[in-house]
């Protein structure tokens, strides 16, 4: 199983970018998915994740800001991240868990992949 998030880059703050999240080897439809962070020299965190039901949940520092989404036919996951701040820059990772309910533990998610680095800087 691999998993592979995609989409970042250098953005100026109040800027957009779209993350998106791939898998081989499972279907993400299937399954919880979460994006994390992690800024230089801090924890991973968990910012946004959508359940195999739909339901999805965000940090509240992201609230209003950022929205996760499937696109079902393409078996994807998308992280639309508007009005960035400079405190939004870090590796974005995506990671995939069992059907259900979706969540911030980490402990959760038994796939991870590579990250995208987010810089948000003028």
């Amino acid at each position: 199983v691999q998993l592979q998030a995609s989409g970042g880059g250098l953005v100026q703050p109040g800027g957009s970018l779209r993350l998106s999240c791939e898998a081989s080897g499972l279907t993400l439809d299937d399954h919880v998915v979460g994006w994390f962070r992690q800024a230089a020299g801090k924890e991973r965190e968990g910012v946004s994740c959508i359940g195999s039901n739909g339901f999805t949940s965000y940090r509240d520092s992201v609230k209003g800001r950022f929205v996760v989404s499937r696109d079902v036919a393409k078996d994807t996951v998308y992280l639309q991240m508007n009005s960035l701040k400079p405190e939004d820059t870090a590796v974005y990772f995506c990671a995939a868990a069992g059907p259900g309910v979706c969540g911030f533990s980490r402990a959760m998610y038994h796939y991870w992949g590579k990250g995208t680095l987010v810089t948000v800087s003028s």
